[in-house]
């Protein structure tokens, strides 16, 4: 692996780069985006192809898969008197170009020096919320002479939904109204087209240009005006034949395809000498409303100050959490990794070229995970957001899958889609734990919310026929009333009915998918070890979690939905059987889903926390056996013996992992949740690493795979992900996310350096750049060519920073207490010993240094003093070493707190 990152070079601030051979990259990109989901988001490559939207039904300009970004976008023509013609975007044979990158702006300059030209464009979204991508060209004469020159500046426009993209595109474009401005070119189209119910249109898509002294001498509204039959966006004949511009009639310009084309006065430069040019491609309610905000930044000074402010508040959000190691390239590269979670906010899965499979938006995972992150960066600010959530649990311990634009909105799915995810019940308590944590909020756990109704019931087996849409999405009681339960009783019911709901094995269902969305092909006789071993954890820390709930509340019960007993069904006095899968499902189906399916009785009882807490912990500790007695998968291989867990059984019945006509078959996340749960113990989890290591870890590459190659055409008995090309997605890549949740459940075991190897692994690949082709941050996957793939949108960034701060560096809260327990190796540390992050914990900004004179590695030191703003802290420590802080002494600090960590043997 070449370790030597050749594709950028970091400037000074350690965090914006430029690079040179970016610009022989077609397909690598970077976003660019306003301060929300609600504004205008781009793409952008170093030729300056990509697309501008806002959301899947308004692109600016035709939207970009990745293959489409080898098409021009925006662009920048310059026609030399007696010389040709160049541009912005297009190579010439001797041109020099660079690329600069800052978060979030992207500066291209390309010299033609054999015409004596070169133009710059710098682009970025201004942060104050307006829809509009801006673009300041500057066009400079290098040459030894005067040079007369006229400018053309390009972006056609779409003006539609995606949808339009393939569906009635030409039927779309006569919808247009096109319209010459002073400032440039408006397109109203009438309606957005939708075989479903056709819409007014309240938009309009435009392009305005000034020089800061003028505006554009006239334009060229249309495709046909700007290329006619025979040219193309690379070379429009207006500007090849440097064509006049001239005023259409209505009968040239409406019902066409839109061309952004803006021509500038004819300008003599002298050597040296330049002229800029401020371009505004955006969205807006109506041509008044396009040139107000226009109007905002038509001057290189207004374009200056926005662009400074866009920087500052990119710059708030990147450093809410800095990390300093010993490692300055890692140091920067996880600045872009800690942006990415709030980009995924704004973006969703699905708004840059590496679409996945959907069309805009994000998934019930996402919301949660996306979370993760932003817990630690403004904890106080996401508590709305995290009771809002909970309105898309089901009473069935199911959710709804399409997500509203609104906070709290969840939307019944019309197309009555029956799709159920196994594992969603798992991460809503993942997140509130977390928060708790951080924050000692536990009061978050007695607020209250609705659940979600639709047509689906008991897990998508059966449908409410009398349900409709009118009918409202929210559950209620049998006399009608909207019924409400905790915050507790929601997380409760998520993980209490996967302890019930399993397959023939006693194992739980794997329904329509875990987290690998690429095992859809089981819901009959699938199941998932791995997330009944997520479920059995949960259910241990939620008894935990309650036992600290009644210590610090002072509470000793719950009020519950009556229903929710029997669920807890060693509270009662009947005989339970969890090794019978009759009792299981009979209880569930018969029993749990009949008790509140259409409708609850809105009956609420007080249960004991600690029968709660029995409850839990009994079924905690039967998985946890259940699991390790009947799927721990032992083989001789090479004259070497191995043993993991198996991870699934397939839609045959059959235990996928293992040895099968002498290939072995092994995924990753069977591994993780056993570890990361506390399933396995350590004599086990130490065989897992040396199988994992043995049949996943890539010899060649690093990278830990995602499986082995089952080396089958397809595998229908399990899911779509076994007809992708090994190597690629969810067939044995190097999967982002899954490799750094399993060097998490490493470090949370005490394998710190099995768990440093791991997310080392990452950089690795992202910084062998020959390869990787991407820029820095993680992507969701590399390719079995090495190859970054679906940059930017991918629920690791959240995983890999909440990692290397509450791991790795161990900076994290524990029932709202601050929590040091360094698991730093000593090649983390700076030649000094010092290893430093920045982090936001009870409302202050806090700096924690550790410091390591000696370079002991991780187990050869204790903390043995710690200091807050220089004064000796009295502390607690566990059996475990860690080492905790009060929060109070942090809050009642003034300004940021710096707590310093000596480490010593």
């Amino acid at each position: 692996m070449n370790l030597e990152n050749d594709l950028y070079e970091y400037l000074p601030d350690g965090i914006s780069f430029k690079s040179k051979k970016a610009t022989q990259l077609k397909t690598i990109y970077m976003p660019l985006s306003g301060p929300s989901a609600q504004n205008i988001k781009s793409s952008i490559t170093p030729g300056l192809s990509g697309d501008i939207k806002i959301d899947k039904s308004q692109y600016l300009t035709m939207p970009a898969s990745t293959q489409d970004l080898r098409k021009d976008l925006r662009n920048f023509f310059v026609h030399v008197e007696g010389k040709g013609v160049v541009s912005i975007a297009k190579e010439t044979s001797r041109d020099s170009s660079t690329v600069e990158i800052g978060q979030l702006w992207h500066k291209l300059t390309r010299s033609h020096k054999d015409i004596g030209i070169e133009i710059e464009a710098l682009n970025f979204i201004p942060s104050s919320g307006e829809n509009v991508e801006l673009m300041r060209v500057t066009v400079k004469n290098i040459s030894k002479e005067k040079v007369t020159i006229v400018p053309t500046a390009s972006i056609p426009l779409f003006a539609r939904s995606l949808a339009n993209k393939h569906d009635h595109e030409h039927v779309t474009s006569l919808l247009n109204r096109i319209r010459q401005f002073d400032q440039g070119v408006v397109v109203e189209p009438t309606m957005m087209f939708n075989e479903e119910g056709h819409k007014p249109c309240d938009n309009v898509y435009y392009v305005f240009g000034e020089t800061g002294k003028s505006l554009p001498a006239g334009t060229f509204p249309t495709i046909d005006s700007f290329l006619g039959d025979h040219s193309t966006l690379s070379d429009p004949s207006a500007v090849i034949n440097n064509e006049p511009p001239r005023k259409l009639s209505d009968e040239q310009m409406h019902g066409k395809e839109a061309a952004g084309a803006l021509r500038f006065d004819k300008v003599t430069l002298a050597e040296d000498e330049s002229r800029t040019y401020i371009i505004v491609a955006g969205i807006a309610g109506s041509g008044a409303q396009a040139i107000l905000d226009f109007e905002k930044f038509n001057t290189v000074e207004k374009f200056d100050a926005a662009l400074y402010e866009c920087k500052e508040f990119w710059s708030q959000i990147t450093n809410s959490i800095i990390f300093e190691t010993g490692a300055p390239d890692f140091n920067s590269w996880m600045h872009w990794v800690t942006i990415q979670p709030v980009l995924r906010r704004i973006f969703g899965c699905s708004f840059l070229p590496d679409h996945d499979y959907g069309k805009g938006g994000k998934g019930w995972r996402d919301i949660w995970q996306d979370l993760l992150s932003l817990i630690l960066i403004e904890p106080e600010n996401v508590r709305s957001t995290l009771i809002d959530n909970f309105a898309g649990v089901r009473i069935d311990g199911s959710n709804a899958t399409i997500i509203g634009a609104r906070p709290g909105e969840f939307i019944a799915d019309r197309n009555a889609i029956t799709r159920v995810w196994m594992d969603h019940g798992v991460w809503p308590f993942t997140t509130i734990l977390l928060y708790i944590n951080q924050t000692g909020d536990f009061d978050i756990l007695l607020e209250k919310n609705a659940y979600f109704k639709d047509v689906q019931l008991s897990r998508s087996f059966n449908k409410d026929h009398k349900w409709a849409t009118e009918s409202g999405n929210k559950l209620r009681d049998r006399k009608g009333k909207i019924y409400t339960g905790t915050i507790i009783e929601h997380i409760l019911l998520q993980n209490l009915v996967q302890f019930f709901n399993v397959g023939e094995h006693n194992i739980s269902r794997l329904e329509s998918a875990d987290w690998n969305d690429g095992l859809d092909m089981a819901f009959d006789k699938g199941e998932s070890v791995a997330f009944m071993s997520f479920y059995a954890g949960n259910l241990n820390d939620i008894a935990d979690m309650l036992e600290e709930l009644s210590r610090v509340k002072g509470i000793d019960k719950l009020s519950l939905a009556s229903e929710l007993k029997i669920l807890l069904d060693s509270l009662s006095k009947d005989k339970r059987d969890y090794g019978s899968v009759h009792y299981k499902k009979d209880l569930l189906f018969s029993k749990y889903f009949k008790a509140v399916e259409p409708r609850v009785s809105g009956k609420v009882v007080e249960v004991s926390i600690k029968d709660i807490v029995s409850d839990l912990k009994k079924k905690s500790k039967w998985a946890f056996d259940f699991i390790r007695k009947n799927e721990l998968i032992k083989i001789e291989h090479e004259e070497k013996s191995y043993s993991w867990v198996n991870g699934y059984y397939d839609n045959a019945a059959k235990r996928v992992e293992g040895l099968k006509d002498g290939k072995v078959r092994m995924t990753l996340t069977g591994q993780v949740f056993p570890v990361m749960s506390g399933l396995t113990n350590e004599e086990e989890t130490l065989d897992i690493i040396k199988s994992v290591n043995e049949f996943l870890v890539d010899k060649k590459l690093g990278g830990v795979r995602l499986n082995t190659d089952f080396g089958e055409k397809n595998y229908l008995d399990l899911g779509r992900a076994f007809g992708f090309a090994y190597g690629t997605k969810e067939n044995g890549a190097f999967f982002s996310h899954m490799i750094v949740m399993y060097a998490y459940a490493l470090y949370k075991r005490g394998f710190s350096k099995e768990g440093h190897q791991v997310l080392r692994s990452i950089f690795k690949m992202s910084q062998d750049t020959e390869k990787s082709k991407i820029y820095p941050g993680i992507c969701e996957y590399f390719d079995s060519e090495g190859r970054g793939m679906y940059h930017y949108l991918t629920g690791a960034a959240s995983w890999l920073v909440l990692a290397h701060l509450t791991q790795v560096f161990g900076v994290r809260g524990l029932w709202g207490d601050l929590a040091l327990d360094p698991k730093l190796v000593s090649e983390e540390f700076n030649a000094n010993g010092i290893a430093q992050v920045s982090c936001c914990f009870a409302g202050k900004r806090v700096k924690v240094t550790y410091i390591n004179h000696n370079k002991l590695d991780h187990g050869k030191y204790r903390i043995a003093k710690v200091t807050l703003n220089g004064k000796n802290v009295e502390h607690r420590s566990s059996g475990a070493g860690l080492v905790f802080v009060d929060r109070e002494l942090i809050s009642k600090e003034e300004g940021e707190i710096e707590v310093e960590v000596v480490l010593d043997k």
